[in-house]
């Protein structure tokens, strides 16, 4: 691991400095980065994905304990730091690209490579990283409800992130991150972290926040795109009622004629707001449309 002065000595030597608009907030804590790679209870046969490579400091706790890190650092300088201090490890992979190939979707590449590691290795895929604060969310997002999810996420981020991760209904963070970690798996805010633990400080607190997968919850799902669909254009219009809303109801959910059935068959009030609706109600509403389909 890297210390604040090594981080500062190596930028310094590659004539580069951090990136604020790209998040780029160095955790420097030592005992904060143990925490989350303890949290993630790494074996050998683990394939873990770290985004925000950075100076490849948190890296090599990762490579020293799983089989395979691919991370993805999409500043060129960053990535050329970070491959001069990984190049002993032959069990990282690193991408110098945005980890994001559009808000939807993970890099095919990326995902090519989580696909081959994990059937190579036969072990779980973890998200384990400080997340940069500009696609934390949808990564997030992507590894729950893409074509390859993640068994679990032990993640630093932005205290209004983790917030997202563990709302409830009618808290004023509810939205779709929680509606999606909710019904897919448990969220636990391990540690709240104040700026004084990153270099440079950033101006907000931030949080360690856990995900594991529960795959009992997400067998209650009979499609994931339709119910990304209802979440979508409910939350779309959080403050409307669910009667009102389904008059913006996207292609994919035109089939849907008899919108009162479906809420009457889901036992939900019309009248809610979709900021009342639990995940569980979310899911037997897609559930019905897709049974319409």
């Amino acid at each position: 691991m890297q210390t604040k002065q090594d981080i500062e000595r190596l930028l310094a030597g590659a004539g580069a400095s951090p990136n604020r608009r790209l998040g780029q907030n160095f955790l420097i804590d030592l005992n904060l980065m143990r925490l989350l790679v303890k949290a993630a209870s790494l074996h050998e046969q683990d394939v873990v994905l770290e985004v925000g490579t950075g100076t490849g400091s948190f890296t090599q706790s990762l490579a020293e304990e799983c089989g395979r890190v691919i991370t993805v650092e999409c500043d060129v300088a960053l990535a050329k730091i970070a491959r001069s201090q990984l190049q002993r490890f032959s069990n990282v992979v690193l991408f110098n690209m945005d980890v994001l190939e559009n808000k939807n979707a993970i890099h095919r590449e990326v995902l090519d490579a989580l696909r081959s590691a994990r059937d190579e290795l036969g072990g779980r895929l973890l998200l384990v990283a400080n997340l940069p604060y500009n696609v934390g969310s949808s990564v997030m997002a992507n590894l729950i409800s893409g074509p390859v999810a993640a068994q679990g996420m032990y993640v630093t981020v932005q205290k209004e992130v983790a917030e997202r991760m563990a709302a409830e209904p009618n808290h004023e963070m509810y939205g779709t991150l929680s509606i999606l970690m909710a019904a897919a798996g448990q969220v636990h805010i391990l540690r709240k972290l104040p700026p004084a633990v990153f270099w440079p400080r950033p101006q907000v607190d931030s949080a360690m926040v856990s995900f594991e997968r529960d795959e009992a919850k997400i067998a209650q799902i009979h499609d994931m795109k339709m119910f990304q669909e209802v979440i979508g254009l409910f939350m779309g219009h959080r403050r409307k009622m669910l009667k009102a809303c389904v008059k913006f109801a996207p292609a994919a959910l035109e089939h849907i004629r008899h919108w009162p059935e479906v809420f009457e068959e889901a036992f939900i009030d019309p009248h809610c707001r979709p900021e009342e609706l639990t995940a569980d109600q979310y899911i037997s509403i897609a559930n019905l449309c897709f049974e319409q389909k």
